[in-house]
C-alpha cells in the first residue's frame, strides 16, 4: 500500500466497522423500537456506500438513486422525532439534526458526482457548511465524555453512562468520517 492509499483505506475500514455496528443494532438488537432500527439500517446503508466512496472505480449504486435515497433519509431523522401517539417535539428533532446532516452530505456528494456543479461557487458554500457542521458534531460527540476538556470533574458529572459514551463514539466517528469524505470529494 502506498501513502496515497492510506486515507482511503482508513476510511473504508472505519465505514466497514460502522456497517457492522449499525447492522448489529438495526437487525439483531432486541428491545429497540422500530424507529431506532430504521435509524441504524439507514446508517448501515450510508456507511456501506461511504466505504466504497474513496475508491473511484467502485460504485455501489448510480448517483441519482443515491441522491434521492439519502435526501429522503435526511428528512427521516427530524421528521421522525415524534413517536406514534406523541406530539412533535422540536427539541427531539434538533437532537437528530447531526444524523440528518450526514445523510444530507451523502445526498450532496452523490448529486455533485452526477452533475457539473463543481464550478458553482454556491456549491462550495454548501459543501463548507455541511463539513463544518459535521466536524462540530464530531468534536461534540467525541469530546463530550472528556471532563477535563469541558472544565468539569468526573465526580460531579453524572452524565457519563457507558451506553451513551459508546453511542457518542460511533456518532462522532461517523460524522468525522463523513466530513473527511465530503472534503475529499470536493
Amino acid at each position: 500500500m502506498n501513502a496515497a492509499d492510506a486515507v482511503p483505506t482508513m476510511l473504508t475500514v472505519l465505514f466497514a466497522a460502522v456497517v457492522v455496528h449499525a447492522l448489529r443494532f438495526g437487525v439483531l438488537a432486541r428491545g429497540s423500537g422500530w424507529r431506532r432500527r430504521v435509524d441504524h439500517l439507514l446508517h448501515a446503508a450510508m456507511a456501506l456506500v461511504m466505504a466504497a466512496m474513496p475508491w473511484p472505480s467502485v460504485r455501489v449504486l448510480p448517483e441519482l438513486p443515491q441522491t434521492f435515497f439519502f435526501a429522503a433519509a435526511a428528512l427521516w431523522f427530524p421528521l421522525s422525532a415524534a413517536y406514534p401517539g406523541q406530539r412533535y417535539r422540536p427539541a427531539a428533532a434538533v437532537r437528530r439534526l447531526p444524523y440528518a446532516a450526514g445523510m444530507a452530505a451523502m445526498a450532496w456528494m452523490s448529486h455533485r458526482a452526477a452533475t457539473t456543479m463543481h464550478e458553482v461557487p454556491a456549491a462550495d458554500l454548501v459543501t463548507a457548511m455541511l463539513a463544518l457542521y459535521l466536524l462540530a458534531s464530531a468534536l461534540r460527540s467525541l469530546t463530550r465524555d472528556m471532563p477535563a476538556l469541558r472544565g468539569t470533574s468526573a465526580a460531579t458529572d453524572n452524565c457519563l453512562d457507558s451506553k451513551g459514551t459508546y453511542d457518542r463514539f460511533w456518532d462522532g466517528t461517523m460524522a468525522l468520517g463523513t466530513a473527511i469524505t465530503l472534503l475529499m470529494h470536493h
